[in-house]
């Protein structure tokens, strides 16, 4: 049940984490979270599930979420709220810095603030999953998601840098103290980055993306993108 007046207004458009796609079960989990307070957009990034072309792990996935945001625009919604996990979140970080204007709210959750991190045991494995031919074979088969051979060329803005860019919309950034792929620097860079108009949420016992994300801090985000911009 939505929030009366919003949900015909507001919509929230939800771009996932790598490796993820719409018929995800964790996936599902968060749209029906945020269908309580307006109408959801989801979509499945390029190379993943049954979706075409390949993976780009966040470079060219921002045209699909730009597209994403233009059918929600053309639906007839006038407030728009971009959500994104992990990849996703700095997808949604890099299209409010280059579409201006173009959304009414930003929210990013368990994202990077930097490319080519291999800090943690994940983000390693997920270097060698993108980067070896191996890897890739992995990806295809036993998760869905076909990652393109070639290397990123130019490397795309990053989230840190992008983030200054997106003032004066508002943005929220939200990161577990337990993500095991992303330790705290990286929220807190993004956080820097963004001075005065972003806001930090450091949550307690979380990990990493739509899997970790508890109901209740679902409820708040909600919260926070109906004040925000609904």
């Amino acid at each position: 049940m939505g929030i009366p007046g919003v949900s015909r207004r507001l919509v929230l458009v939800i771009a996932h984490g790598f490796t993820g796609d719409v018929d995800r079960p964790h996936v599902r989990r968060v749209a029906q979270a945020f269908a309580r307070y307006g109408a959801v957009v989801t979509f499945s990034f390029r190379g993943h599930g049954r979706s075409g072309g390949r993976s780009t792990v966040g470079d060219r996935e921002v045209l699909d979420l730009a597209a994403a945001v233009a059918w929600a625009r053309e639906l007839g919604h006038t407030r728009v709220v971009t959500v994104g996990f992990s990849m996703g979140g700095s997808v949604v970080l890099r299209h409010a810095a280059l579409y201006a204007g173009g959304v009414d709210a930003v929210v990013s959750v368990s994202a990077p603030a930097r490319w080519f991190y291999r800090g943690t045991a994940p983000m390693r494995r997920l270097h060698w999953l993108v980067t070896r031919p191996a890897g890739r074979l992995v990806g295809r088969y036993g998760l869905r998601t076909r990652i393109h051979h070639r290397r990123w060329d130019p490397v795309p803005l990053s989230p840190v840098e992008a983030v200054p860019r997106i003032a004066p919309t508002p943005l929220l950034v939200v990161h577990g103290d337990q993500d095991a792929y992303f330790p705290l620097d990286h929220p807190r860079m993004l956080a820097d980055a963004a001075g005065g108009h972003g806001e930090l949420w450091v949550e307690h016992g979380m990990g990493h993306a739509e899997n970790a994300a508890p109901e209740p801090l679902l409820r708040r985000i909600g919260d926070w993108a109906v004040a925000r911009a609904g």
